[in-house]
C-alpha cells in the first residue's frame, strides 16, 4: 500500500512545487501571489511529511483528501501563470476578479486541514495521546464519513489492541444504528481490519469485531464481498481454537451471513464449519461423533479390546448380533448425563442406547456401582481404564475443536454458544441437502432432541428451527430422508418424541416450527403410528389462525396423494375428529385457514369417501358451497382437486345420507 500512496501524492507535490515557481516569476498582483505561494508550500510540506509516513496512511481518505487536493492545486496553476510576464498585451486583457483569489486561498486552506488530519488520523492512537481530531473540511457535508474513517484508520494503524477494540465497538454502533453506515464501513475498507482483529485481537476486541461483521452483512453484495476478504477462514479458526465467548458471537455472525446470503452456505461447509458447528452443539450435550474424533494410542489400543469383547457379546447376545460400522468400531465410551444429573432421564436413556446400538454393544445398565456396556467391565482396574479413557476422550477434539478448559466457562456462556450454534447450523441447512446430510450422519439430531427437552428457551426455539429447516429439505430429498428419518431410528426416534411432546403440550413458542416438522416428516410415519395426527386435528379448534393453518398444512402432507399411506392417514383424522373442525374452518375460519382446511377436507373426501362420518358432517355439501367462492376457486391447484372430490362424494354417498329427506 505504501507504493500506491507515493505515487499518489507524487503528482500533486509536483503542482505545489510549479505553484510555488509560478507564483515568483509573477509580475503583478504579486501581494496575492505571494499569499497563494505562502499557503502552497505548507501544503506542499504537508505532502512530503505524509510522502514519508505512506506505510502509516489509511488508503481510503488518502486518496480521496488527495485527489481534492491536486484538484485545488490544478487551479491555483492556472490562475497563477496568468500573471507570469508573458506579455503587455496579455496582461491587458486578462481580467480576474479578486474573489478568485480569495476563493483559491479558501480552498488551499480547506486542503491544508485535510491533509493535517490525515496525518493525524494515520498515527497510533498512542501517539494522538487521545486528542480531539477535529472534522476535515472534505467531510463537512458527511460528518459520518469521518468519524468511520477515525475507527477504521486505528484498525489498520499498529496501536494497542484495548484501542483497536474500542474503534471495532464504535462501528458495531454505526453499523447497529443505519443500514448506510454499514455501507459505508465495507465501502471505506473496513472488512479486511475487523478481520484481522477477530484473528488476532484479545477476546474483547474479537467479540467487537466479529458483531461488526455479523451487523454488516445485511444484504448479499456486503456478505460476498466479505467472503472474498477470507471470513470463511477467520472463523473457522475461532470456532476450532478460540475463547467460548468469541466463537459464540462467531456463530451468530455465521447465521447472520448465511440468513442473508444463503449462497455463501457451501463455502462455509468447505472450511468445516458445520462440524465445529455439531461440535460446539454436542459439547456437554451427547457424546462426539466418532467420525470427527482424534483418537490417542492409548484409545485405540483399548478400543482393539472392546471390539473384540463387543464381537463375543455380540455372539452370545441375538438381540446384539447387528452389523458394526468400520468407522465406530474403534470408539467406546460412558456417556455422561448432558445436565448432570445422576439418575438418567427418559432422554439420557435414549441417548445411551443410540450410542450403544451405533458400535452394537448393550444398553448401559446400573447394577449397584458397576456400569456394565457391553464390555462387563467389572474389576476396579478395569473400570479406572474406562473412566480414563472417557477423560481422555472428553478433553480431545470435538468435531475438530480445542475443548481444553471448556468445562470451566460459565452456564450462561455455554447455553448462548449452543444457541447461537443451532441458529447458525438452522441457517446453514436451509435448502442445503449437502449440509443437511452432514449435520445428520453427526450427532446433530440427538443434541437438538436433547436441547428440545432440557435446553433454555433460545436453545430450544433456534433447534426447533434448525429441525424444521433440515425436514423440509428431507421432504424434497427421499435419500435423505430414508437415511437420515428412518422411522425405527433412536435419533429420529428422540427428535420425533419430543416434536409430539411439544404439540400435545401446546402452549410454546416452539408450535408453530414443530407443527411445520412433523408436516415435512409425514412420509416416514408408518400406518400404524397415528399419535401424531390426533394432537395436530386437536389444533384444528378454536386455535389461533396460524397455528391452525400450519395444523392443516401438515395433515395435508399426511393425507395428500404424494403420501403412499394416505387413505391409512386420512382414516386416522376422521377419527380423531378431524372433520367436523375442517367444515367448521371452511365456513367460519379467517381466510388464511379457509383455502388450506379445504385442500385438506378435499383430500380426506378423495381418499374416504364413503366414511359415514362424512356424510353426518355434510362434507359434499360444505364442497359444493366452496365451489361457488371465487377466492377459493381462483388457485389453479385447488380448483382441480375440489372438482375431483365433489365426484367421489356424490359417487358414494347418497341424497338421504347429507340431510335431505
Amino acid at each position: 500500500m505504501a507504493d500506491k500512496v507515493k505515487q499518489i501524492l507524487a503528482k500533486p507535490i509536483q503542482l505545489a512545487d510549479q505553484v510555488v515557481k509560478a507564483a515568483d516569476e509573477a509580475t503583478s498582483m504579486k501581494q496575492d501571489c505571494a499569499e497563494l505561494k505562502s499557503k502552497t508550500e505548507k501544503l506542499a510540506a504537508l505532502l512530503r511529511q505524509a510522502a514519508r509516513a505512506s506505510s502509516d496512511l489509511y488508503e481510503r481518505p488518502t486518496r480521496r483528501i488527495i485527489d481534492d487536493t491536486e484538484q485545488v492545486l490544478e487551479k491555483a496553476l492556472s490562475l497563477v501563470v496568468k500573471y507570469r510576464a508573458n506579455g503587455i498585451i496579455k496582461r491587458v486583457f486578462t481580467i480576474i476578479p479578486a474573489a478568485a483569489f480569495r476563493k483559491m486561498s479558501s480552498q488551499l486552506e480547506n486542503s491544508i486541514g485535510d491533509v493535517s488530519w490525515l496525518l493525524r488520523v494515520s498515527a497510533s492512537a498512542e501517539d494522538r495521546d487521545d486528542e480531539y481530531l477535529g472534522l476535515p473540511p472534505i467531510a463537512a457535508n458527511e460528518p459520518i464519513l469521518c468519524l468511520i474513517w477515525e475507527q477504521v484508520a486505528i484498525l489498520y494503524t499498529a496501536g494497542s489492541l484495548e484501542h483497536k477494540s474500542e474503534a471495532a465497538a464504535s462501528l458495531v454502533s454505526l453499523a447497529r444504528d443505519n443500514d448506510r453506515y454499514g455501507k459505508l464501513i465495507i465501502e471505506e475498507g473496513g472488512v479486511g481490519p475487523l478481520l484481522k482483529l477477530v484473528k488476532e485481537g484479545k477476546p474483547e476486541g474479537q467479540e467487537n469485531a466479529a458483531r461488526a461483521i455479523g451487523l454488516l452483512g445485511r444484504d448479499p453484495e456486503s456478505v460476498e464481498h466479505m467472503i472474498h476478504s477470507g471470513v470463511c477462514l477467520v472463523f473457522a479458526k475461532i470456532l476450532k481454537e478460540g475463547p467460548m465467548k468469541v466463537q459464540a458471537v462467531v456463530a451468530w455472525a455465521v447465521s447472520e451471513l448465511a440468513g442473508n446470503y444463503p449462497k455463501c452456505q457451501d463455502l462455509f461447509a468447505q472450511h468445516n464449519i458445520i462440524r465445529l458447528l455439531v461440535g460446539h452443539l454436542a459439547f456437554e450435550t451427547v457424546q462426539e461423533h466418532s467420525k470427527y474424533t482424534i483418537v490417542s494410542k492409548a484409545t485405540s489400543i483399548h478400543a482393539v479390546v472392546v471390539a473384540s469383547n463387543k464381537t463375543n457379546n455380540a455372539n452370545a447376545n441375538g438381540s446384539n448380533n447387528k452389523v458394526i460400522d468400520d468407522e465406530d468400531k474403534q470408539y467406546h465410551s460412558l456417556i455422561p448425563h448432558p445436565m448432570g444429573n445422576k439418575t438418567p432421564s427418559q432422554m439420557h436413556n435414549v441417548v445411551t442406547n443410540t450410542m450403544a446400538m451405533k458400535v452394537g454393544t448393550k444398553p448401559v445398565q446400573k447394577q449397584g456401582n458397576v456400569i456394565n456396556q457391553g464390555t462387563d467391565v467389572k474389576s476396579n482396574g478395569q473400570d479406572n481404564n474406562v473412566k480414563q479413557n472417557h477423560q481422555s476422550q472428553h478433553g480431545l477434539s470435538n468435531y475438530g475443536a480445542n475443548t481444553k478448559g471448556r468445562e470451566l466457562e460459565d452456564p450462561a456462556t455455554k447455553a448462548y454458544m449452543k444457541a447461537m450454534a443451532a441458529s447458525a447450523l438452522w441457517h446453514l441447512a436451509k435448502g442445503n441437502s449437502p449440509i443437511c446430510r452432514s449435520i445428520t450422519e453427526s450427532r446433530a439430531l440427538l443434541c437438538f432432541a436433547v436441547l428440545l427437552e432440557k435446553g433454555p428457551e433460545d436453545v430450544q426455539y433456534n433447534s426447533a428451527m434448525a429441525l424444521m429447516e433440515i425436514t423440509a429439505v428431507a421432504e424434497k430429498d427421499a435419500e435423505l430422508r430414508r437415511s437420515a428419518f428412518k422411522p425405527n431410528a433412536p435419533a429420529c426416534k428422540a427428535v420425533v418424541d419430543q416434536l409430539f411432546r411439544i404439540i400435545e403440550k401446546a402452549d410454546s413458542d416452539l408450535l408453530i416450527p414443530c407443527i411445520k416438522a412433523v408436516g415435512n416428516l409425514a412420509r416416514t410415519f408408518k400406518a400404524t403410528e397415528t399419535r401424531m395426527i390426533v394432537p395436530l386435528v386437536k389444533l384444528l379448534d378454536e386455535r389461533e389462525a396460524e397455528v391452525s393453518r400450519e395444523a392443516s398444512i401438515a395433515l395435508t402432507k399426511f393425507a395428500c396423494s404424494d403420501n403412499y399411506l394416505h387413505s391409512d392417514h386420512s382414516k386416522a383424522i376422521i377419527s380423531a375428529g378431524g372433520a367436523k373442525h375442517l367444515v367448521q374452518l371452511v365456513y367460519f375460519g379467517e381466510q388464511i385457514v379457509q383455502l388450506s382446511a379445504l385442500v385438506l377436507l378435499c383430500y380426506i373426501a378423495l381418499h374416504v369417501p364413503d366414511s359415514e362420518d362424512l356424510a353426518q358432517a355434510e362434507v359434499l355439501t360444505v364442497l359444493e358451497w366452496a365451489s361457488k367462492q371465487s377466492h377459493m376457486t381462483q388457485d389453479e391447484t385447488v380448483d382441480p382437486l375440489l372438482q375431483d372430490a365433489k365426484s367421489r362424494l356424490e359417487l358414494y354417498q347418497s341424497r338421504g345420507s347429507r340431510g335431505f329427506h
